[in-house]
C-alpha cells in the first residue's frame, strides 16, 4: 500500500514513517513544505491512503490558518478526485475545532471539506481531534509544554509555571502511530471521529515536578515507575532530549582491600541492584537478616555460599560458578557469606527487596561457625 503522508518532516509525520517503515506491505509518499504542488498531484495520483498531518498553529501571519490548514485541505482533496477512486484519508484535526479562534475554525473548515469529499466520492474518512500530543523529537518552546519542559530539565534550563494547578490532557506519540496502523487496515465508507487512548492527565505542577525526578534520578539512584502508563511515557520523552555527551553518568564505587561494592539502581517499593567483586580467597558478607532478602548471581569467577541457621545451628553450602546462571537467594533466619575460591577476581550481581536504610539495615553481623 502507497501511504502519503503529508507534513512528513513534523513531529507526528517523523513517527509515523519510521512506523511504516518497520511494519510491511507499506510504501511511504512523503510530503513537505519542500514539495511543490505539481509533485503533490503527482504524490496523490499513486497514494492508496492519504494521512493529512500537514498544518501550522503558530504561524507568523494569521491568514496562513486558512491558507494551510483549509487550503491545502482543499487541494489534496481536489487532486484526490481527480484519480477517479476512492482514497481514503486520516486528517489529525484538533480538540480546538470547537473554539471560537482561528486556528480552530480553520481545523472546522479543513473538517468540513472532508465530509463534502468522502460524501461526493464514498472514500472513507477519518478525523482525529487530537488532545496535545508529546514523545521524542517534539519541538520544545512551540506547542508542546512537556517537550519544552522535558528539553529544558535535561539540558539544566529554567522553565516557567505560571499556574501549577493547570490541567492537561495529553496523548502519546506511540499511540497515536498506532491508532494510524489500525485505522489503515480498516475499510469501510464514510467519515468516522477516532480519539485516542489512552488520554492521560496531569497538571502542569505534577508534570515539571515528575521530569524533575527523572533528572534527579542519577544522584538519588531511585527510578520513577517508568514500565507503564504516564510515567513510562514521560521517561522516554525526556531521555530523548539529552545530548549525547549525556548517554554515561558515573557511580559511586566503595573501594576496600577484599574489591569493591557499587549501587546501581534503586526502586520505590521493589528494593535496589548493586554488584560486588572480590579477590581470591577473599569472604565477603558474614552476617543475617529478620526481613530482608537478597538474589545472587555470580558472572564471573567461583564463589562458595555458605549458610548457618540462627536458631538450629544447620548447616548449608552451594558453590556457584560464572559459566552456570544460577541465583543464590538468601534466607531470613540464615547467616550467610560468600567466599571467592577461584583463582580470578569474583563479580556478582545482587539484587535486595529493599533498599538499605543505614538506620534500619537489618542486617546483623553473624559468624558462619557453631
Amino acid at each position: 500500500m502507497n501511504v502519503l503522508v503529508t507534513g512528513a518532516n513534523g513531529f507526528i509525520g517523523q513517527n509515523l514513517r519510521l512506523k511504516l517503515r518497520e511494519t510491511p506491505g507499506f510504501q511511504v509518499l512523503s510530503f513537505t513544505r519542500d514539495n511543490s504542488e505539481s509533485e503533490l498531484q503527482e504524490q496523490v495520483s499513486q497514494a492508496d491512503f492519504i494521512i493529512h498531518l500537514a498544518g501550522v498553529n503558530r504561524p507568523d501571519n494569521p491568514s496562513e490558518f486558512e491558507s494551510v490548514n483549509a487550503g491545502l485541505t482543499r487541494t489534496i482533496l481536489e487532486f484526490a478526485r481527480f484519480t477517479g477512486h476512492p482514497v481514503p484519508v486520516i486528517f489529525t484535526s484538533s480538540t480546538q475545532a470547537e473554539m471560537e479562534n482561528p486556528y480552530g475554525a480553520s481545523k472546522l473548515t479543513a473538517e468540513q471539506e472532508l465530509k463534502r469529499y468522502s460524501s461526493e466520492t464514498g472514500s472513507p474518512v477519518y478525523i482525529y481531534r487530537l488532545a496535545n500530543v508529546f514523545g521524542k523529537w517534539c519541538r520544545p518552546e512551540y506547542n508542546s509544554v512537556v517537550a519544552t519542559f522535558c528539553h529544558h530539565i535535561a539540558n539544566e534550563l529554567p522553565i516557567e509555571i505560571h499556574d501549577p494547578s493547570t490541567n492537561l490532557k495529553l496523548v502519546y506519540i506511540d499511540d497515536v502511530i498506532d491508532s494510524f496502523l489500525i485505522t489503515l487496515k480498516e475499510g469501510g465508507n464514510g467519515v468516522h471521529f477516532r480519539s485516542i487512548d489512552p488520554v492521560y492527565r496531569v497538571t502542569l505542577g505534577e508534570l515539571a515536578i515528575q521530569i524533575h525526578r527523572f533528572k534527579e534520578s542519577r544522584d538519588t539512584l531511585l527510578t520513577e515507575s517508568v514500565g507503564n502508563g504516564l510515567t513510562r511515557a514521560l521517561y522516554a520523552t525526556y531521555l530523548s532530549y539529552l545530548e549525547p555527551s549525556e548517554y554515561i553518568y558515573s557511580l559511586d564505587e566503595h573501594v576496600d582491600d577484599r574489591g569493591k561494592f557499587v549501587e546501581f539502581l534503586k526502586t520505590k517499593s521493589s528494593g535496589q541492584f548493586s554488584f560486588f567483586t572480590a579477590k581470591p580467597g577473599v569472604t565477603r558478607g558474614g552476617h543475617y537478616h529478620h526481613t530482608k532478602s537478597e538474589k545472587f548471581l555470580v558472572v564471573q569467577g567461583e564463589a562458595l555460599f555458605k549458610f548457618r541457621h540462627i536458631q538450629t545451628g544447620r548447616h548449608h553450602e552451594i558453590t556457584v560458578s560464572g559459566v552456570n546462571s544460577q541465583v543464590v537467594e538468601t534466607i531470613p533466619g540464615w547467616a550467610h557469606d560468600i567466599t571467592n575460591i577461584g583463582n580470578e577476581e569474583l563479580i556478582v550481581l545482587l539484587w535486595a527487596n529493599e533498599i538499605f536504610d543505614p538506620d534500619l539495615p537489618d542486617t546483623i553481623g553473624a559468624s558462619l561457625d557453631d
